[in-house]
């Protein structure tokens, strides 16, 4: 054979092997994939992970078996959920960088240490630096357990995607209540437990304090108005001075979002919220709470150029059936939710690309 065919030979031999080895390896992703399926479907049997993101916000159903874990303390070793079978848990998700979760602080410096076996033990967990936390949490002598994940390992685990958020934990480790939301939401189930010791602080002058219901008993919408509804109509005074209502976004896509100048996921989103608005994909009402000043400084800090007002307290978060931030809702131009609530960053700006429902007036 001559050089040129002997070349035309190793030539056509490369080929096929290279054509053998895409063969298999494309054989290979296909197992892969197969298996990666498998058990994708094993997981959602055993609601792992949930079907649609409707249900990742409404977190883990009552009765969950909750997976356990073992965290750091920061007092030192370790603790696992496993370790409090048989009494009553409330699992509260915690961030320092949270306006709401501070606030809750001095309520749960409180409470007594330890439990009567009829009211839950609160479990902290937070995130962020260990000697942040450390000198937070010795700042306010918390009496009770504080656990630290690395980022949000086991609130996303546990469908808790924002804080303070958490859930009553019941003798066998099960989930006894649906994800609570909000701070008062969670002191709410130690009522009793604040009841008693603000009657012993106020019994000199008979003025004791009584916590709210607990949630079960409420009947106030606290998941998020669905999508369909016509958005709750709103008057409210802007930062920047005037009012400005709702209906004057009739015939535009409109993304609302409820936010607050102390919650640190809210000044995280405020400028991709900027992005999108000088994108011009969408129309940005952002509702806050706080002082004018708090929120004007946070608005020069991020450049938004988006309409900011303001609500006193959670009057038009009740409207709208939820008190946490950051949410929002995509309302269409007829002014109908598009979407079910959003709750958090990545969720927000996702909305953006959820097609309008088609429901063009009240149910």
């Amino acid at each position: 054979m001559s050089g040129w065919e002997i070349a035309q030979v190793l030539l056509w031999a490369a080929f096929l092997g290279v054509c053998w080895f895409c063969y298999q390896l494309f054989l290979q992703n296909g197992r892969l994939q197969l298996r990666l399926d498998a058990l994708e479907e094993e997981l959602r049997a055993q609601e792992v992970i949930p079907e649609d993101g409707e249900a990742l916000l409404k977190g883990l159903p009552v009765g969950s078996l909750l997976n356990d874990f073992e965290l750091p303390l920061l007092a030192g070793g370790t603790m696992t959920l496993s370790e409090w079978r048989g009494k009553k848990v409330l699992l509260i998700f915690f961030n320092p960088s949270c306006g709401y979760c501070m606030q809750m602080l001095p309520k749960l410096t409180a409470l007594p240490p330890n439990a009567d076996g009829r009211t839950p033990v609160p479990l902290i967990i937070s995130t962020g630096d260990v000697e942040d936390n450390r000198r937070l949490f010795e700042k306010y002598r918390i009496p009770h357990a504080v656990l630290l994940q690395e980022g949000s390992e086991v609130a996303t685990l546990y469908r808790a995607l924002g804080t303070p958020m958490g859930y009553l934990v019941d003798e066998r480790g099960q989930t006894a209540t649906e994800l609570l939301k909000g701070a008062d939401g969670l002191l709410a189930l130690l009522g009793d437990q604040f009841h008693s010791t603000q009657a012993e602080k106020g019994s000199s002058n008979g003025k004791g304090r009584r916590f709210s219901r607990s949630l079960t008993e409420s009947k106030i919408t606290r998941d998020g108005l669905k999508a369909g509804v016509r958005a709750p109509d709103f008057t409210l005074p802007r930062v920047d001075g005037g009012q400005l209502s709702l209906t004057e976004y009739l015939d535009q896509r409109v993304l609302l979002v409820f936010s607050d100048p102390q919650c640190g996921p809210c000044q995280q989103l405020a400028p991709k919220l900027e992005n999108l608005h000088r994108r011009g994909d969408v129309q940005v009402l952002m509702v806050s709470r706080g002082n004018v000043e708090a929120n004007r400084e946070k608005i020069a800090e991020h450049g938004l150029t988006f309409p900011v007002v303001l609500q006193k307290h959670w009057e038009i978060s009740r409207e709208y059936g939820i008190f946490a931030t950051p949410v929002g809702y995509l309302i269409n131009e007829k002014g109908i939710l598009a979407t079910n609530v959003a709750l958090g960053e990545g969720s927000i700006l996702n909305l953006i690309t959820t097609k309008d429902s088609k429901a063009t007036a009240c149910p």
